[in-house]
Formats: structure tokens, sequence, C-alpha cells
């Protein structure tokens, strides 16, 4: 089963596609651009559309989704661990 995607294989948040996503669990990925799956474990309840880290994020890093900068780290966050406004902030304001 696949529990999240993302395009390529630097982004540093995969997309959750599961309902029910709880910490524990081992996530398998799909990395879209390259066709292939990879294994993340999971350590929090994730809600579906919500992002998990694919790597350690530091206060400060740019977050990549989809190849794409969608802001900045604005408290750590481990790999495994749910990616979203409380941890990330757009650079826009």
């Amino acid at each position: 089963m696949i529990h999240c995607v993302l395009h390529d294989p630097q982004d540093s948040v995969a997309v959750v596609v599961t309902e029910g996503t709880k910490a524990g669990q081992t996530l398998t990925a799909l990395i879209l651009d390259e066709d292939r799956t990879i294994q993340i474990p999971c350590k929090s309840d994730i809600p579906l559309g919500h992002k998990v880290a694919m790597i350690d994020l530091a206060v400060g890093d740019t977050v990549i989704k989809y190849g794409v900068d969608i802001g900045k780290v604005v408290a750590p966050i481990q790999a495994g661990e749910h990616a979203h406004v409380h941890n990330i902030k757009t650079k826009r304001w």
C-alpha cells in the first residue's frame, strides 16, 4: 500500500494519501519521478492530505514539496513527523 507520495527523491516532505496514518507505522512512499518506493518510519499521527517529513529539518531550513520551495521550518521536524502550519511557514509574509 502507498501511504504518501513525493515527486523527487530530493523533496523534504511527502503528501499522505491514506486515512488513519498513525505513529509507529512504517510508511511506503512512492517517488513519482522514479516510479519506485521507499520506507519511512512514521513518528506522529498525520491526517490525509497533510505532509510527512522525509528528512530531519532544522529551524530556517527550506521545505521542498514536488520540487518547489513551499516555505521555511519554524520548529524542528524529525523525519517521519507531521509537517504542517505548526512547524512550516510561507516565506511570502
